[in-house]
């Protein structure tokens, strides 16, 4: 069992490269353009795309969220109309919670047509996790990306099956702050595998001295 146990932590340690230099190759490769459909996105996650658009200040919902030091605030989730009328989600980045109001970053709130640049995202299909809260669209307060319920709660129809996380281009007054994507996964399954190896060794070496001790009468 343990041995087997090792294995299978072997196995996901390839699995967790592959998907590592997956992601790398997707977050570097050039900008392109915004797919055509949910279909089309699926195999363009954190590829880099740009839109064209004109930000809806007005219509922001909320993404509750820590900084790196541990500050609470929120993603501001920004719809951008683009000429096709369509309207694309945008993750700005992350704003402390004091400055929530658009009014209170009114420097970083573009007006007119605008480029957004960032990698593109898929919104889960559900809660992501069993012990996430649920989201409050009343409060306008989110725990998690759900594209549909979103749209609705800001009143915005032709949104589009996916969204982008704004890349780190600084915004005037310097909120929000983008580039907020965790890249790095851990990858800790070597040292698992090794533990469980060990383990298999470590039963072995006390097997074999009781079995040893037990022909020699030592033990019943």
């Amino acid at each position: 069992m343990l041995l087997g146990l090792g294995t299978w932590q072997v196995e996901r340690l390839f699995w967790k490269e592959a998907l590592i230099a997956e992601r790398h190759a997707a977050v570097t490769a050039p900008p392109g353009t915004l797919p055509a459909s949910l279909d089309a996105a699926r195999g363009l996650e954190y590829h880099r795309v740009t839109a064209v658009g004109t930000f809806l200040a007005d219509r922001e919902v909320f993404l509750g969220a820590t900084d790196a030091d541990g500050h609470l605030g929120y993603h501001v989730i920004e719809p951008l109309r683009l000429s096709s009328g369509a309207v694309l989600l945008v993750d700005r980045g992350f704003v402390p919670e004091n400055r929530k109001l658009p009014a209170s970053r009114a420097a970083g709130e573009p007006q007119g047509e605008v480029a957004v640049t960032g990698l593109l995202r898929l919104a889960p299909l559900a809660k992501p996790h069993w012990f996430l809260p649920a989201n409050n669209a009343e409060r306008n307060y989110w725990f998690w990306i759900d594209i549909p319920a979103m749209a609705a709660a800001a009143g915005l129809d032709r949104v589009l099956p996916f969204y982008v996380d704004a890349d780190k281009t600084p915004n005037p007054g310097g909120l929000p702050v983008g580039g907020q994507t965790p890249l790095d996964l851990p990858n800790n399954h070597l040292q698992y595998a090794m533990t469980w190896y060990a383990l298999a060794v470590a039963l072995a070496v006390i097997a074999v001295v009781f079995l040893r001790r037990r022909a020699r009468g030592e033990v019943s």
